[in-house]
């Protein structure tokens, strides 16, 4: 039996935010639901584990992207105001 999951297995370079969480959010959903056999629980439990850190790479990258921006403006005007009063002193 060829899944979904084993199928992509290997290939989370690739995969974008929403493709991880919603295939994440498939692998939770047939876990929970069970049915599968112990090595077939162990395939999904790594194939989670791996997406998961995709999803973590995904949104610490936002983050670290969010926190620049917000910083740009901040490190521009600090930069800008100490320049401009700094030099006439001397």
């Amino acid at each position: 039996m060829t899944s979904k999951t084993d199928e992509a297995t290997g290939s989370t370079d690739a995969l974008g935010y929403e493709q991880a969480r919603d295939e994440l959010i498939e692998v939770v959903r047939r876990l929970e639901t069970g049915g599968t056999t112990l090595e077939e629980s162990l395939a999904l439990w790594e194939r989670g584990e791996e997406l998961a850190k995709v999803c973590r790479r995904w949104l610490d990258g936002a983050r670290a992207r969010l926190d620049a921006a917000l910083a740009g403006p901040e490190l521009a005007e600090d930069a800008g105001g100490a320049g401009d009063g700094g030099g006439t002193d001397a």
